[in-house]
């Protein structure tokens, strides 16, 4: 069967793509999936642009950010992006790479995670940080945030109390709580410039679907 995606959708680093796309993903978790990782590869082209920095650094980094799956519900999730960033770096020595890019693409896959809570310091990690959290937030964020909670085995929302004005948020329990406990508060974290704005437009519409779901329950 022909593969959906292929090195060709990654241009302008399809060699670069042929060479880490079998590497990119693993396990069956649909939010973490090569479309995850092609809509990260989007964002990142678009803030690169705007910001400049090293392309091949970032895209080797976009295309390995998730090269080993860990389940959210998982208690080594904080963990996934380390063991992304020493699997990552294995790939890239076997393939030649220089120390120096290794550790590049390394320090940004390691940081770019909301578990890991590590600032990102190169111009790489900060761009990476942000094309993925991009996918966390507007309609995207939102089919994704119900997608993860269905296979956490998570209810929609607490009946009694669906905005949590009386109890802690919990949403490992409750998919809506996620959305105060974390996915409201990321666009006011994102490291440029450029994904700023284009992270502003997202959670616009972020708010619009919880204000909308609020209001029919």
């Amino acid at each position: 069967m022909t593969a959906l995606l292929t090195a060709a959708d990654f241009a302008p680093h399809e060699a670069l793509a042929a060479d880490l796309l079998d590497h990119a993903t693993e396990g069956d978790d649909g939010s973490h999936d090569l479309a995850h990782i092609h809509r990260v590869f989007k964002n990142a082209l678009k803030i690169q642009a705007g910001e400049g920095g090293d392309p091949q650094i970032l895209a080797a980094a976009v295309l390995l950010h998730d090269c080993v799956a860990v389940e959210k519900s998982s208690p080594l999730r904080s963990q996934a992006s380390r063991l992304a960033a020493e699997k990552a770096s294995g790939i890239l020595a076997r393939l030649g790479w220089p120390e120096a890019k290794i550790a590049a693409v390394a320090h940004a896959i390691l940081t770019h995670s909301f578990s890991a809570n590590i600032q990102p310091e190169t111009l790489e990690a900060k761009m990476l940080q942000d094309a993925d959290r991009l996918d966390a937030i507007g309609m995207v964020g939102v089919a994704r945030c119900f997608y993860i909670a269905g296979r956490m085995g998570s209810g929609l929302y607490h009946p009694g109390d669906p905005g949590a004005e009386h109890r802690p948020l919990d949403d490992r329990s409750y998919a809506i709580d996620h959305f105060p406990a974390k996915l409201m508060k990321l666009s006011g974290g994102f490291q440029t410039e450029t994904g700023a704005k284009l992270a502003k437009e997202r959670h616009e519409r972020l708010s619009l679907f919880l204000s909308l779901f609020r209001d029919e329950i």
